[in-house]
């Protein structure tokens, strides 16, 4: 794994120089949000690096829009909303290069007792990170995550109900050098900033929907990354309001191409030897078949993991470049699970996350499918080579509320993350159903005002 950004040592040093006079404690939300403090940073390192702080326990039982909801069983009226310990992970630790004097910490999510919070999503990823290591595994991930750059500032954005909103390109720049240098400078301070904050950046480039943007980051261990991925998400979004505009990594902000997350996972021993590759047909191990088997298998059931929103599904189109069968196939991207690489860099990718998704589940989901496959000893069907918009597959679920039921009835997640975990995120799927239920959008009275 590798090392903190920066040292408790290096903070101190920085303090004293009045370099760093901020330290930010923040965990990770269920929707996939950082939520926390800004500690005065003499303070942070006297009493919060010992002891954490604490935060209400309601920050892990909310709406997107921060209401109190019922239905918790960890959170509520009846149990007074109490505190909730954010302890300290000091390897996670590093400058905030955007935000002047600033430095940055990322918290696990304890019960005051010191008993974890088994709800917080980052949390179940260690668990599931736990039942990797009880083998002799580790995974390596990385997330390629895609945004949608406007000229508009999020304060104009909200003005016009993000609406009419004008993209920073005005076309398909898809691997296009001249369409993407228009944008270049705002791209480059976000990648220069994540580079500050200890990320490994590796490229940049356009993509179909007019201003659609995507910043590749070199694979680390599941944790580092998907920790990578929660302050990049937010740090993206600060640099573009510093610039006066703004991105949006939701899954599909209009008919055109959605935003992805292509989620790629492989394991290692505790020496560092891959255990993907193999003398099968393919240059494959068994484990990699039945991990890649159990990805099938549990698919329908964890896509509430990969989805977690309503507009989540309405990237599942055919000819999208988002899948819609539950297949697998090499190098096919037609398919939900794409096979790449070749000896120590042989890996899958999931397909199925959009730019909402929530990392540390859908990577936990990945985990625990694969170790399904793995105790079951499931074989994967021969790989597919064709157009699998067009097949007869089983499909990838089309609403939320399908999800929602594969997921609070499956004995797949309740064995892998426990009755907690699946009620609560059964909760939180129930809790967007009903708000959108009763929400009346611009296509309905677009479609009734006048014409019925």
């Amino acid at each position: 794994m590798a090392g903190p950004s920066m040292s408790v040592e290096e903070l101190r040093v920085h303090v004293s120089a009045d370099e760093i006079d901020t330290v930010i404690v923040a965990i990770t939300d269920m929707q996939g949000r950082l939520q926390g403090k800004r500690i005065d940073a003499t303070h942070f390192l006297n009493d919060v690096l010992e002891h954490g702080t604490e935060g209400c326990n309601y920050l892990l039982a909310v709406d997107v829009e921060m209401n109190t909801v019922d239905g918790y069983s960890i959170s509520s009226w009846e149990r007074g909303y109490g505190d909730f310990v954010m302890s300290p992970d000091l390897a996670t630790l590093r400058r905030v290069p955007w935000q002047p004097g600033t430095a940055m910490v990322l918290a696990d999510v304890l019960w005051l007792d010191g008993s974890p919070v088994v709800e917080s999503p980052r949390q179940i990823l260690q668990a599931q990170l736990d039942r990797l290591a009880a083998r002799g595994w580790t995974a390596f991930v990385g997330t390629e995550l895609e945004f949608i750059l406007f000229d508009d500032s999020y304060e104009r954005a909200w003005e016009k109900h993000y609406a009419e909103l004008r993209p920073s390109n005005q076309y398909n720049v898809d691997y296009s050098i001249l369409g993407t240098s228009r944008v270049e400078p705002l791209l480059r301070t976000i990648r220069l900033g994540m580079r500050g904050a200890g990320m490994q950046v590796e490229s940049v480039k356009g993509e179909c929907n007019p201003g659609q943007h995507e910043i590749a980051f070199k694979y680390t261990d599941a944790l580092r990354t998907c920790d990578n991925h929660v302050i990049y998400k937010n740090g993206a979004k600060e640099i573009a309001a510093q610039a006066g505009s703004s991105l949006t990594f939701m899954a599909k902000y209009n008919e055109h191409e959605g935003n992805s997350c292509h989620v790629h996972l492989s394991l290692r021993t505790a020496d560092g030897e891959p255990v993907f590759a193999g003398d099968r047909p393919g240059g494959v191990s068994d484990v990699f078949e039945q991990f890649v088997a159990g990805q099938l298998a549990a698919l329908r059931e964890l896509t509430y993991c990969f989805a977690p929103n309503i507009n989540s599904y309405k990237r599942y189109q055919p000819g999208s470049f988002a899948p819609t069968a539950v297949m697998w196939g090499v190098d096919n991207r037609t398919c939900a699970i794409r096979v790449v690489g070749h000896g120590p860099s042989l890996r899958f990718e999931n397909r199925v996350p959009g730019g909402d998704v929530n990392p540390y589940l859908a990577v936990a989901a990945m985990i625990a499918a694969g170790l399904h496959g793995v105790d079951n000893g499931l074989a994967p069907e021969a790989a597919f080579g064709g157009n699998a918009y067009a097949s007869d597959a089983p499909r990838v679920p089309a609403t939320l509320r399908e999800a929602a039921g594969l997921w609070q009835d499956s004995t797949i997640a309740r064995a892998a993350f426990g009755d907690a975990v699946v009620d609560h995120y059964a909760n939180t799927a129930k809790v967007e159903l009903t708000a959108f239920d009763a929400a009346v959008t611009d296509w309905e009275r677009v479609r009734n005002f006048e014409r019925m």
